[in-house]
């Protein structure tokens, strides 16, 4: 019998609940004041939680120089260095700050070691967030230590000096206690602290002992997520057959079907829903497989064997032979230690007809069991009943040609509901109900759902329907028909969904389309955010659609004309411009007349007087009034002068009579 279980302290930690929960409360607070909310670097390292909130609205930024100033920013569990702080109010920025209260009190740790003189060393990964963070909060970092190579030399050069050193709060007990270790022995002025958090501690503890008595291993996690990559490692230890996922459809599920006893172990960053919806869906193709293994390898003679002893169940169709008939009722020799009895009240006759008349001994006649036991000891059966095995043989043409039918769905049980078509109850899991994961299926007591039969065993009474498939076969109806409308070149209207580094995606009518940030404007842009907003609605030209792959590209620029090929229509030498300094360099610096449009200020350009280094006069984003010198279109270049725009006060002094 396969089984699966999941490990003790699975899933968000104290300090992962409270970052979502306080970024929910942020967006709404947000929503409200109509004002962006930005976060410091990803949340948690989860894409389902992280693109949910994005798609509310939380913009991700790599650090505080990217946020406007006066803006609010959310700093995740992570924490961030002094210098955050520091940036952040000369910014006027307003900080909500989650940082998880076990990764605070290490900044704590490392702060009181600085006012002793004390350098301050972490056991974990120097480019991990937490860490950054942490050796940010004092002026004393000795660094980051995670091998123990590395701990050699760190001990050797701080062993006469005095040393404090701390944990990664998600690194594994096994290499803090070795690398710590080492340091014991070498340092003369050691303080060793045990900041593994607690909740880390017992993920792994549990995670470890499950591994030990399971024949193969789930673990749930971000790939980005440190804290799930060393429970994978904890489990790989114990247990070879350890798979690391993100979601049930990265799951190898032909090599788990090999194992009976499955655990399952998820990260700090994984919510709730996913490890449900994970085992939800393993356990349902682990049952559906066993119940197919255990049809396919009976053999012929145990089905007669036990035909012989077992019962027919209630409501099952049996075939049996007439042994009596009387006018009252047939009595039916089914195969088994007990006889049929079918009275007349249960015969589907003509009016005038007898049992007599309609039956005879030696007769094979099919018939419904009602009861299992009449009270005489014998199997209660209905012919008139058996309308409902027309049913069953329309339920096994709806499975052949894979047609849709209504069912009612009329009670919830263990891990399903039961829902009806005419006389035929089937089953519906749970991980059937609908096409995203559901909780309870209270909402679908009562209704009538379209359903695909995916299973039907007649012997046995059992079908099994499924919502989802159809659910899943109408959304790719549906999507084919988008793209049988939508062809290269096309200008359609999408809305944004969500931002990556690397651009937009867009819904164009129930399909994403990746807009490009090289796509989005005629000038060069850092982030998609600079021009873009979520739940932006925007006209976007189809550039390419890839029908195999289920990707389109998208084009927002092309809407308007390149700037080089309408030029002479806004420009012409000798005009004065006003625009914005995007970029200096040691010869002088470019201005954005327009969006893909930009000229060179030459030094000699910038000002009457000598001019020796373009940064004393000009800064980025600075907003300048210059003359148009020349219009290079063969070459593309655009030559200013600032100068060219400014009284020279000093020609203008010179030239002035003097008075006696």
């Amino acid at each position: 019998m396969k089984h699966i279980e999941l490990a003790a302290n699975a899933g968000f930690c104290f300090g992962v609940t409270n970052a979502v929960r306080r970024a929910e409360e942020e967006l709404q607070k947000a929503a409200e004041e109509r004002v962006p909310l930005y976060c410091l670097g990803q949340l948690i390292h989860n894409a389902a939680v992280t693109d949910d909130l994005q798609a509310r609205g939380l913009i991700t930024i790599g650090s505080i120089d990217e946020a406007p100033e006066g803006s609010r920013v959310f700093i995740r569990a992570h924490g961030e260095p002094d210098r955050t702080y520091e940036k952040a109010a000369e910014k006027r920025i307003t900080l909500i700050d989650a940082t998880c209260p076990f990764v605070g009190k290490i900044h704590s740790l490392a702060k009181e070691a600085q006012a002793q003189g004390r350098a301050f060393a972490v056991v974990g990964d120097e480019n991990h967030p937490e860490v950054i963070g942490i050796l940010g909060s004092t002026r004393l970092s000795a660094g980051a230590v995670q091998t123990a190579d590395r701990a050699q030399a760190l001990a050797l050069q701080w062993k006469n000096r005095p040393l404090a050193i701390a944990a990664q709060t998600t690194v594994t007990r096994e290499k803090f206690d070795t690398i710590t270790g080492i340091f014991r022995e070498q340092c003369t002025d050691l303080t060793v602290h045990d900041t593994i958090c607690r909740a880390t501690r017992d993920r792994q503890q549990g995670a470890a002992l499950l591994a030990q008595n399971t024949d193969c291993m789930v673990v749930i996690g971000d790939k980005n997520s440190s804290n799930s990559q060393k429970l994978f490692e904890i489990c790989r230890k114990y247990c070879n057959a350890s798979f690391f996922i993100e979601s049930f459809d990265d799951l190898d599920l032909k090599s788990c079907l090999k194992y009976n006893n499955i655990g399952v172990a998820a990260g700090a960053s994984v919510p709730e829903r996913i490890i449900k919806e994970v085992i939800a869906n393993m356990s349902e193709v682990l049952t559906n497989e066993l119940q197919n293994e255990e049809m396919i390898d009976m053999s012929a003679y145990m089905d007669e064997i036990e035909k012989s002893l077992k019962l027919p169940g209630r409501g099952e169709v049996v075939t049996g032979s007439v042994v009596a008939v009387t006018n009252d009722y047939v009595v039916i020799n089914l195969g088994c230690k007990k006889d049929g009895m079918l009275p007349v009240a249960e015969v589907a006759k003509e009016e005038g007809q007898t049992l007599t008349e309609m039956f005879h001994e030696g007769d094979e006649v099919q018939a419904k069991v009602i009861k299992t036991d009449d009270g005489d000891g014998n199997i209660l059966l209905s012919n008139r009943r058996m309308q409902s095995g027309e049913n069953w043989e329309e339920i096994n043409a709806f499975l052949d040609n894979k047609e849709v039918i209504n069912v009612t769905v009329v009670k919830e049980v263990k891990g399903g509901v039961i829902a009806t078509y005419k006389e035929v109850s089937g089953f519906i899991p749970m991980s059937q109900l609908a096409d995203h994961y559901v909780e309870t299926a209270a909402e679908y007591i009562g209704k009538t759902l379209p359903v695909k039969v995916t299973r039907v065993d007649a012997k046995r009474n059992k079908a099994v329907f499924s919502h989802k498939a159809f659910l899943t076969e109408e959304k790719n109806k549906m999507i084919a028909q988008i793209w049988d409308t939508l062809n290269v070149g096309d200008v359609v209207e999408g809305k944004v969904m969500r931002f990556t580094d690397y651009g937009a995606f867009v819904d164009i009518g129930g399909i994403d389309g990746l807009l490009h940030i090289s796509e989005i404007s005629w000038g060069k842009l850092k982030h998609p955010q600079e021009a873009l907003e979520i739940g932006q609605t925007v006209n976007v030209k189809i550039l390419s659609m890839n029908v195999e792959k289920g990707k389109i590209s998208l084009g927002m620029k092309q809407n308007s004309p390149e700037p080089w090929s309408v030029i002479d229509e806004q420009y012409a030498e000798g005009q004065v411009i006003t625009g914005k300094v995007v970029q200096i360099k040691e010869y002088g610096a470019f201005v954005e007349l327009a969006p893909g449009l930009d000229g060179l200020v030459h030094i000699s350009e910038v000002a009457h007087k000598r001019v020796n280094k373009i940064s004393d006069e000009l800064t980025i984003g600075q907003v300048v009034n210059a003359k148009i010198l020349e219009i290079d279109k063969e070459r593309k270049r655009i030559s200013l002068s600032i100068k060219a725009t400014i009284d020279n006060v000093e020609a203008v002094e010179e030239a002035a009579p003097v008075e006696e």
